[in-house]
Order: C-alpha cells, then sequence, then structure tokens
C-alpha cells in the first residue's frame, strides 16, 4: 500500500482523483442520477459534505429560473428620484444594502440604480453641495422572470453587475434579484457586516432598535428583554413569530407582540433567520397585530 493512502486508497488523492473514483461503474444517464451517485460517493467519504452541497447547488441553479429567487416588487428597497437625500437617507441606513432601484412616479418605473456609497461625497462636504441623484444613478439592467440562474450569474460577471431589475410578460417590474441571491443558491447562506455572529443570538443597534436571530432560545430572550413568552410551547423567538403570524412569513412583513414588534428580515421558503426587533409602548392591549410592508 502506497505511503499516505488507506486500505480503500481514498487518503492522499486530490478531489478530482476522488471524485474520479464515482464514475467506475460508468456514466450517470440523468442529472438525478449523478446527484445520487455523488451522495452516495460523499457517503463512502469520497465527497466532503459541503462539497456535496456546492455541487448539488450548481445543479439546482441550472434549473432553476429567476422567479424562483427574486425579491417581490413589494419587498423591493426602494429609492424616489424626485425626493432630496435626506428624506431616504434613513431608509438606506436602516435596510443596510448597498444598491437601490431609483424609482419615478412609481415601482414601475424603475430609472437607475444608486449605490450607497455616492451619497458619501454630497454628505461630506460641509456647504452641502447641490444633490442630483440623476448624475450618480446607474443605468438599471432588466431580465425576465423566466431567465435561467446560471445564465443570469454568467451576465452577471460578464457586465459587472450586481443587481438586476425583474419584469413580467406584460413589462411591469415583478421585482428584483442580486447575484448574491444567485450565489446563495450554490454556497449557502452569504454572510455581511449587517449579519449577527454565529455565537451571538441578539444585536443591539439603539434602546429601542435590535437584530435577534430566530434560532433565538425563548429563555435568553425572555432574561435580556424581561420578557414572558412560553418557553413550554416555544423553544426559540422564531417559533413565537411564526405562532403570530399563523403562516411562513416573508422579508419585510411585520408583526406586533406586546411591546415587541418583530420584522422579517431574512426567511426562505422553509424557516425565519433573522428579525429586526424594534420596541414599542403598548397601547392599552396585548392583542398582536401584523402588517405586510
Amino acid at each position: 500500500m502506497k505511503e499516505g493512502r488507506s486500505s480503500n486508497g481514498s487518503e492522499g488523492l486530490s478531489w478530482f482523483e476522488r471524485l474520479s473514483q464515482v464514475f467506475n461503474g460508468g456514466e450517470p444517464r440523468d442529472r438525478q442520477q449523478l446527484i445520487e451517485i455523488l451522495r452516495q460517493a460523499e457517503q463512502r467519504n469520497l465527497l466532503e459534505a459541503d462539497s456535496l452541497a456546492m455541487i448539488e447547488g450548481v445543479i439546482q441553479v441550472s434549473e432553476m429560473q429567476v422567479r424562483d429567487i427574486m425579491i417581490p416588487r413589494s419587498q423591493m428597497v426602494v429609492v424616489e428620484r424626485d425626493k432630496p437625500p435626506e428624506q431616504f437617507l434613513p431608509t438606506i441606513l436602516e435596510s443596510g444594502h448597498s444598491r437601490f432601484p431609483v424609482i419615478g412616479d412609481n415601482r414601475d418605473e424603475v430609472v437607475g440604480i444608486l449605490l450607497a456609497k455616492d451619497l458619501l461625497h454630497y454628505f461630506a462636504q460641509g456647504d452641502k453641495a447641490v444633490f442630483d441623484i440623476r448624475d450618480v444613478m446607474r443605468p438599471p439592467s432588466f431580465i425576465p422572470e423566466s431567465k435561467r440562474l446560471n445564465v443570469l450569474l454568467k451576465e452577471f460577471r460578464s457586465n459587472r453587475n450586481h443587481m438586476a431589475i425583474v419584469v413580467d410578460e406584460y413589462g411591469g417590474v415583478a421585482g428584483l434579484v442580486t447575484i448574491e441571491d444567485v450565489l446563495e443558491q450554490i454556497v449557502g447562506e452569504i454572510e455581511d457586516e449587517y449579519d449577527v455572529d454565529d455565537d451571538i443570538y441578539i444585536m443591539k443597534y439603539s434602546d429601542s432598535q435590535y437584530s435577534v436571530k430566530a434560532l433565538t432560545p425563548v429563555e435568553e430572550f425572555n432574561k435580556y428583554f424581561h420578557a414572558d413568552f412560553s418557553d413550554e410551547e416555544f423553544d426559540t423567538v422564531g417559533g413565537v413569530v411564526l405562532h403570530a403570524f399563523g403562516r411562513l412569513p416573508q422579508r419585510g412583513e411585520r408583526v406586533r407582540i406586546g411591546p415587541f414588534e418583530f420584522e422579517v428580515v431574512r426567511a426562505d421558503k422553509r424557516r425565519l433567520y433573522l428579525l429586526r426587533l424594534s420596541l414599542v409602548e403598548e397601547a392599552g392591549t396585548d392583542a398582536q397585530q401584523s402588517e405586510a410592508s
């Protein structure tokens, strides 16, 4: 036996050599059989679990369309072209995004893309120089809902865009999609500076604004905020919020539970990930109220 290899000959092999071993029994007939073979390879330790997940993600992306992952029009965070920057700056700061569709009279009229960094020069001027959003906004890229994600990713890379506006068959705005949305289908969730660290459940931004992971244990939440959510009925804050909605909410939706207003910051079709918490004064009742923004 060669040095550095185990009895099954897998140790010391490169990733490509291990993958080549998988197909010793012949080439797969279709994608489903390919996935099954790769999963068997992972069980035999020829592939790492992370590698398998990314390969499956690549295969999945080639079968998905933009409509499957786009941010719906109602949940787009937009900037109005004719408003002064002082009016839309709070929206930019609160969202934590770096790019924003610029609209004209309504959400069907997307006239450009504003990069948050382009506002720095304006606010750095002591004399508050005249700001015209038309001078700094970038031209928008429009794509159909039916575009395949692998094709879109290639276009993002070639034209160096990070955001595209999705239009329906009638030319109306259906939503938007970013390069991050596509990459997350391959590598999983991509965290940024606005995400909460893995070992931190609750992040404080001000006396009334917090980020709360949906997996925060109810007991820890109660201790932090002096709340009295039932830790017998629910294990996590996400469970409390889901019960209040009575369904799986979408990003941007809000629900009021006593003095707490929860806004869904990150979620998919299966579960909640991150919530924005605002402390509000109770208006004489503990009734739960929910609204979609």
